[in-house]
């Protein structure tokens, strides 16, 4: 049975979502893993990163958002996070440009001093039936928003992280899998594959761990709003 179609357009809100997504599990039980470490998280007012970020906060750790200008869901996740007794800043901004990465980097050490996550999530998604219909204009917003903002956030926050720092990328299963209907987003993603891969080899030598995610069907604003209501349900993120 599929969902009712989205009527939105990018980047879309997460409050406006019918059915709402589910983003906390109130059945999960904390370790204090990350008892006061520091996470900056992008996408962190949505989707994935909404998820991240707040089941950081529950195993400990302080959390920046960085997101584009969904203001109002970047509240919520940040009552959310606060919630659970941790601290949180949200930081606007395109992170596919320099000195707006240079921005939540300081944003970031300014407020807790220091970054021992770098969580690289934010994405965008359009459907497309061909490599035809794809324009320079949609080529362009693919790869600005899912791989040139992991590479430019990163170099930015690096300076600042220190041995035992983790950094995950999230990828797409579509790396592997491919799709039809987003040859653009699906090599955006394959993209950040190979990122992660070579990060890793780059920066084993000075203790931070990189990693990738390479998520299924997820319930998010990504999804488009032309998506017929049949194919929502089985949306690859």
């Amino acid at each position: 049975m599929g969902f009712p179609p989205q009527q939105q357009s990018k980047p879309g809100l997460e409050t406006l979502m019918n059915p709402r997504a589910i983003f906390d599990n109130p059945n999960y039980k904390p370790a204090g893993k990350l008892m006061n470490k520091v996470a900056l998280i992008t996408g962190g007012d949505s989707g994935i990163g909404r998820a991240v970020a707040i089941t950081f906060a529950k195993e400990g750790a302080d959390i920046a958002i960085s997101y584009l200008n969904e203001h109002s869901d970047a509240n919520e996740t940040m009552f959310n996070i606060q919630k659970y007794g941790r601290r949180c800043i949200t930081i606007p901004g395109d992170k596919g440009y320099e000195q707006s990465c240079q921005q939540a980097v300081m944003q970031t050490i300014h407020q807790f001093g220091r970054i021992d996550i770098l969580v690289n999530n934010a994405g965008v998604l359009y459907i497309k039936n061909s490599l035809l219909d794809i324009d320079s204009k949609q080529r362009a917003s693919t790869f600005h928003t899912n791989i040139f903002s992991q590479l430019i956030l990163t170099k930015a926050a690096l300076p600042y992280m220190n041995s035992g720092s983790s950094i995950i990328n999230t990828t797409s299963i579509s790396a592997y899998l491919g799709d039809q209907d987003s040859i653009d987003y699906s090599a955006s993603k394959g993209a950040i594959v190979s990122f992660t891969r070579s990060l890793s080899l780059s920066l084993a030598s000075k203790g931070i761990r990189v990693n990738g995610v390479a998520p299924g069907p997820i319930w998010t604003p990504l999804i488009p709003a032309s998506l017929p209501p049949d194919q929502i349900a089985t949306f690859w993120k």
